[in-house]
């Protein structure tokens, strides 16, 4: 091929051999699957006639497996080739290896493309490592890591594209990679000096957080806008490809707020590339935990909701989730260790073991085991000893009978029970008795019950798990974090900002997390905002009174305040401003402070979009706690489900009330989520 140095004639030319890459891939699909079948029919036509040995079987069941995985390769190789469609590459480096006078060109994308299989790449995969040149280095001396050595030379030249459904829609030579899609706009339309300088050291600054692989625990503290979360998650991406041997996508789970999170992320960061990564809210892994103590629990969302009407709901539930709680629920278990017990003799068969015998296995020899699972080890001890002398081994249903002995030395094994009775003693109201099935959890009592489970039981170790990212760690107490701690002992990303807070203070947990994860923690602040507007960004600020947060220069409306009697009179200008600019954004937000009051937005805009405008009724989406999906077009929800995400225009309706702390953190959230312009409205109190 003839060396090309246009983006854009590269682009075209790669274009047309992906189109080749995926006939070639759909053909061979085509002809495995008629290979398969081929297959399948030569054994149900000759298998009575096969050696009685089973050789031949089992060289048929050989070629069939190789043939299904050689398939499945194909189909992998048809899927990454699709999604490159849309963006073949995003990057270029020009190296100049030492010794050499002219200098090679890289282009860098989601994956690996060749004109052939084993060819020399046409685009690398952006965690190869010669990709390392884009990512490390300026302009200059540089080298990179292969598994053959180490390679050394000459950066010449660095660019970055900007490809949509095949279309070059910018591109700029830059001296490092920009991740984020406004800086990348704004580069490409505006080469300025001083713009270059900025976007290099929040790129240097992301870049050396992303390509870390030596800190266990990272804790990175972003300001809103910073691109922490995107910064976490090339983060992982980078990890699962230097890893690939040892960390998979399953290995990792992220604890997000809400299930719209994952599908929001999979928008705006496509070139990860990576898939099958679990995400769940943190709150729904505790009730899985919990379904055999209770029947159903409050979650967070419930708990906000309650404290709009009451604010000394979170007063509560901060107490009873701090440090000094925990402290007592403690000391309550060392409590239990002779308060539960009622030791006896257990004869069984002919074998005895006396209670004093039990005491000293139960205190001495198993004392390492949780309180209500040790009981079974000192059992399992007594039925290796009746095993041994009667020379066999029990039934299921003898073990049942011995291991029932034993248990009902406990007074309760029941977490529930005993939480109750913790409550009762140290003053608080206890919870209501009733069948397992019937028991609901207040949100305040969620967390003690579980902490307390995994402190009186030998739970399950999560070992499939090897990477934890935690978001939104503001939002998590002291006895939340123990648990994480507790559940995974293993490597973690956990980010934030402080500011963003769903209760009335705001909370800086990297005063405390050092106590629970040890010292050793990697501690990151990116103070840089740069996804808001200046106007947007100073607006918010002031609703909290940040003032530490350097801003990206980059300008457009003023903030829209306006005062209005009624929410129907804030909804029609709502209504008219999205109807008549909708074209301009693709994605808006309506944000309410409660649920109630969101739902009653949603149906007013509904049935008025039925009346003036119904062409627009399948861009209107309602995003619950049970949503999934993150749609284009106006979304109406809550300020914490819409926490996390970000919208090209945002509208908030909020009653006239600054005295609580809550709404001014919604309010807060809320403005955060405005891209590019952000409506501010207040209804004002009743008279």
């Amino acid at each position: 091929m003839e060396k090309i140095k246009n983006g854009r004639e590269y682009l075209q030319y790669v274009l047309q051999c992906l189109n080749d890459r995926l006939a070639q891939a759909d053909a061979a699909i085509l002809e495995g699957e008629k290979e398969i079948e081929d297959m399948h029919e030569y054994y149900w036509e000759n298998y009575t006639e096969m050696d009685q040995y089973g050789y031949e079987d089992y060289d048929n069941q050989q070629a069939l497996f190789r043939q299904m995985n050689a398939n499945e390769e194909q189909f992998r190789l048809r899927r990454r080739f699709k999604k490159m469609q849309d963006s073949p590459f995003f990057g270029r480096v020009d190296f100049r290896y030492d010794g050499d006078e002219e200098a090679e060109t890289f282009y860098i994308g989601i994956g690996n493309l060749s004109e052939s299989a084993g060819s020399l790449p046409l685009v690398y995969d952006w965690r190869a490592p010669v990709s390392g040149l884009f990512y490390d280095y300026d302009k200059g001396p540089a080298s990179y890591e292969a598994p053959s050595g180490t390679f050394e030379g000459e950066v010449t030249s660095k660019w970055q594209y900007k490809i949509r459904k095949g279309k070059m829609l910018y591109e700029f030579e830059s001296d490092v990679k920009i991740d984020d899609e406004i800086l990348g706009a704004e580069l490409g339309s505006n080469g300025e000096v001083q713009l270059k300088n900025i976007v290099r050291t929040i790129q240097k600054e992301q870049n050396e957080i992303i390509r870390n692989t030596k800190d266990k625990i990272m804790v990175i503290q972003g300001a809103a806008g910073s691109g922490k979360t995107s910064v976490a998650l090339h983060r992982i991406a980078y990890l699962l490809y230097h890893d690939r041997e040892n960390l998979k996508s399953s290995n990792v789970l992220i604890l997000s707020p809400n299930g719209v999170f994952a599908d929001y992320i999979s928008h705006i960061l496509p070139e990860l590339g990576e898939e099958n990564i679990r995400e769940m809210s943190f709150d729904l892994f505790a009730y899985r935990e919990l379904k055999d103590i209770v029947g159903d629990c409050e979650d967070r969302y419930d708990q906000i909701e309650h404290t709009v009407l009451n604010p000394k709901i979170q007063d509560i539930c901060r107490e009873k989730q701090s440090p000094e709680f925990v402290s007592k629920l403690d000391g309550f278990v060392l409590r239990l260790e002779d308060e539960l017990m009622n030791f006896r003799d257990v004869e069984y068969r002919g074998c005895t073991l006396s209670e004093k015998e039990i005491i000293d296995l139960f205190y001495f020899k198993f004392l390492d085991v949780p309180l209500l699972s040790r009981m079974h080890s000192v059992a399992e001890y007594f039925v290796d000893q009746v095993e041994t002398l009667r020379d066999r081994d029990l039934s299921d249903e003898e073990r049942e009978e011995v291991m029932e002995r034993f248990m009902k030395m406990y007074e309760t094994r029941d977490c529930y029970v005993l939480y109750s009775r913790f409550l009762e003693e140290e003053g608080y109201r206890p919870l209501p008795r009733c069948q397992v099935e019937k028991r609901h959890l207040r949100y305040e009592d969620v967390y003690p019950v579980l902490y307390l489970k995994y402190t009186l039981y030998q739970c399950r170790n999560h070992h499939g798990i090897k990477h934890v990212v935690v978001d939104e760690m503001q939002d998590y107490s002291w006895i939340q974090y123990l648990l994480i701690r507790k559940m995974f002992p293993c490597r973690m990303t956990i980010l934030g900002d402080k500011a963003q807070t769903m209760e009335d203070e705001t909370q800086d947990v990297l005063k405390f997390l050092p106590k629970i994860f040890g010292k050793d923690i990697r501690k990151i602040v990116m103070n840089r905002s740069y996804r808001n507007t200046m106007e947007v960004a100073q607006y918010a600020n002031h609703l909290t009174g940040i003032e530490d947060m350097e801003l990206f220069e980059r300008h457009g409306a003023p903030v829209d305040e306006q005062t209005f009697s009624s929410t129907e009179e804030a909804l029609e200008t709502v209504l008219d401003k999205w109807l008549n600019r909708r074209e301009e954004f693709e994605t808006e937000a309506l944000i309410f402070l409660t649920e109630r009051e969101a739902e009653h937005a949603y149906l007013y805009i509904e049935k008025r979009l039925k009346e003036i405008a119904p062409e627009a009724e399948n861009q209107l989406c309602y995003m619950n706690r049970d949503s999934q999906n993150f749609r284009k077009g106006l979304t109406v929800t809550t300020f914490y489900l819409a926490k996390g995400l970000e919208f090209d225009q945002v509208f908030g309706i909020f009653e006239a009330d600054r005295e609580s702390g809550l709404q001014r953190q919604a309010e807060y959230i809320t403005a955060t989520r405005a891209l590019h312009e952000l409506h501010m409205y207040t209804m004002e109190k009743p008279k």
